[in-house]
């Protein structure tokens, strides 16, 4: 049975929201689960973008099952829309892979390489195995087996059946601006995107219409299995639908109360599953809110079908550091699953927590990341004593735990920018990364790298993947003899002074005293001396002596904090280095 934890008794966003869907389910379904969805297509790579999607109803969701409420999370998998084009940048993708153009994603081949047999598996899986890592629970839905199965064919006879509702209040919105393509959040039918993108089929995203009428149902294809197709005449009380492919010719007439391949159009089917599902929850990307968008059209569609509109927030956009807003219909943008190579969980999911929706934020793949864990390290600390703002705690709470119990941590959380920094200097050698993160405090030494697992292996994945090479540490193997030679005595000093007191203050916060008490002591004041006490020069000294430390031990003008370098390089070649 899962743990059912305590409320966080606080009124961050989150509990606000789940104060509002357990209303507003009371209100629409008594006594029933409550009901919160998210929609993810696997057209290619789901971004960090999508995430934003599925964690703001999860975060939702959870809080009312640590109030001891039962809630589903539906996430619905768009596994049954077209292959739009082929994205850039997806390892084992060619140009062949157009060939697959408008057929359903569950009937394009994944990428070469891949054990999943479909396109849909391969993107799917991915984001899968994230959400379980990040502790999201939730019941997934594939589109493809809903509609070849038959389950929604009622739903599907009530739609063609009042098709002129339908049209009437498509066409209030025919003549209004598209939404634009650069502001895709969540993903919308493929053929609303490719109207949106100019592409000139205005019209698609709404159904086939013509001179047979308007019909909100795409059949794809017998015989090429794509949806270049166009409805020809339906029948109500037969429900004979006749079709013709655009694309190869081919033609027929189906009884649509026995026929399962096909679907409605994207701003019939997402109100249609509002209805079907019971959803109370659903948020929206900020390109959902403009008039005419799939969110706006379907609060007046839903009602065809019987249903209500879902509550929930716009969300907003979720960045990179150093890199342009991300879209799903490129090829390698960040995903969830390359966030989790580098950050543990409850980082990722501090990210989303701490953060209201309508708030963008940015993830960080450069030195951000070292910034970023320090916040959440002092946080922890905050937490852990008592000293933190209720609205901290809780979205820290929200990060280190769901209803069902904690998140796998990591037993000694030493600071990320440690754990890279000797990741770097020793490229990932076991015997060495034990022996330096040893040293760091000689009262409570490292026994085994398993206690600074996992975030060890996702500082040493940073390093590895995310720093250029230009900027990873290389110790010398000699000592620069010709800028030791040139130091004048001041320099001489310095270099002195550190190594009469390496043995003594050998640990990190020891080397971290010892090198910013070097400058001081040189300018006559207590190496303890607090910058209060000190005049502005001693700052430009202590910039002239790390400078020198940084050349004589790897060539450079930078690299990673001195004590921690010290400790890697090791006392013995540090004294070498240094013209001992």
């Amino acid at each position: 049975m899962p743990i059912v934890a305590q409320s966080t008794e606080t009124t961050d966003w989150v509990s606000r929201f789940a104060d509002e869907v357990i209303e507003e389910s009371e209100r629409r379904a008594p006594g029933k689960p409550v009901v919160v969805a998210s929609g993810l297509s696997p057209s290619g790579p789901i971004h960090l973008g999508n995430l934003r999607e599925v964690m703001t109803p999860h975060l939702v969701a959870d809080e009312i099952r640590r109030r001891g409420r039962q809630v589903r999370h539906l996430i619905s998998w768009d596994d049954y829309d077209r292959y739009r084009k082929v994205p850039n940048g997806v390892p084992g993708v060619d140009e062949t892979w157009a060939e697959h153009i408008g057929k359903p994603l569950t009937s394009v081949p994944a990428p070469k390489g891949s054990p999943h047999p479909t396109w849909a598996e391969h993107f799917k899986a991915a984001m899968v195995d994230s959400l379980a890592e990040l502790g999201v629970e939730f019941d997934g839905i594939s589109q493809m087996a809903q509609y070849t199965s038959g389950v929604y064919r009622e739903q599907v006879l009530h739609a063609m059946k009042h098709r002129g509702d339908i049209d009437a209040v498509l066409a209030q919105y025919r003549t209004k601006p598209k939404p634009a393509a650069k502001q895709q959040q969540k993903p919308l039918d493929e053929a609303e995107l490719e109207a949106a993108e100019g592409s000139g089929a205005a019209e698609e995203d709404d159904g086939s219409s013509g001179s047979a009428g308007y019909f909100p149902y795409k059949p794809y294809c017998g015989d090429c299995e794509k949806d270049f197709t166009t409805v020809t005449s339906y029948d109500d009380d037969t429900t004979e639908l006749s079709y013709v492919c655009d694309a190869c010719g081919f033609g027929e007439t189906v009884a649509l109360n026995e026929f399962n391949r096909g679907k409605l159009v994207w701003k019939v089917d997402w109100p249609m599953r509002w209805a079907y599902e019971g959803v109370v929850f659903e948020p929206s990307g900020v390109d959902h809110s403009s008039p005419g968008s799939s969110f706006q059209v379907g609060g007046q569609i839903v009602g065809i079908f019987g249903g209500k509109q879902p509550i929930g927030p716009m969300y907003a956009f979720v960045g990179i550091s150093g890199m342009a807003k991300m879209s799903s219909s490129r090829g390698g943008v960040p995903t969830p699953g390359d966030a989790l190579k580098i950050m543990e969980p409850q980082l990722l999911r501090w990210l989303y927590a701490r953060r209201r929706p309508n708030q963008s934020f940015k993830i960080a793949f450069d030195q951000e990341i070292q910034r970023l864990y320090d916040e959440w390290d002092k946080l922890d600390a905050k937490v852990a004593d008592g000293s933190a703002l209720p609205g901290d705690v809780a979205a820290h709470a929200r990060a280190v735990r769901t209803a069902a119990g904690e998140l796998p941590k990591t037993a000694k959380p030493l600071p990320y920018r440690t754990l890279a920094s000797v990741a770097d200097i020793t490229a990932g050698a076991e015997d060495q990364t034990l022996r330096i993160l040893g040293e760091l405090d000689p009262t409570d030494p490292l026994s085994s790298l398993d206690e600074v697992r996992p975030r060890l292996d996702k500082a040493e994945a940073w390093i590895n993947t995310h720093v250029p090479a230009d900027q990873r540490t290389i110790v010398r193997d000699e000592p620069d003899a010709e800028l030791l030679k040139s130091l004048d005595e001041q320099g001489q000093g310095s270099l002195r002074l550190l190594l009469d007191g390496l043995a003594e203050h050998w640990s990190l916060d020891g080397l971290t005293h010892l090198v910013y008490g070097v400058p001081k002591v040189q300018a006559g004041f207590p190496a303890d001396a607090t910058p209060k006490e000190l005049p502005a020069e001693i700052k430009t000294a202590q910039r002239s002596f790390f400078a020198l430390l940084y050349h004589l031990l790897v060539g450079r003008d930078t690299g990673p904090r001195l004590p921690t370098l010290l400790l890697a390089v090791g006392q013995d070649r540090v004294r070498a280095l240094l013209g001992e």
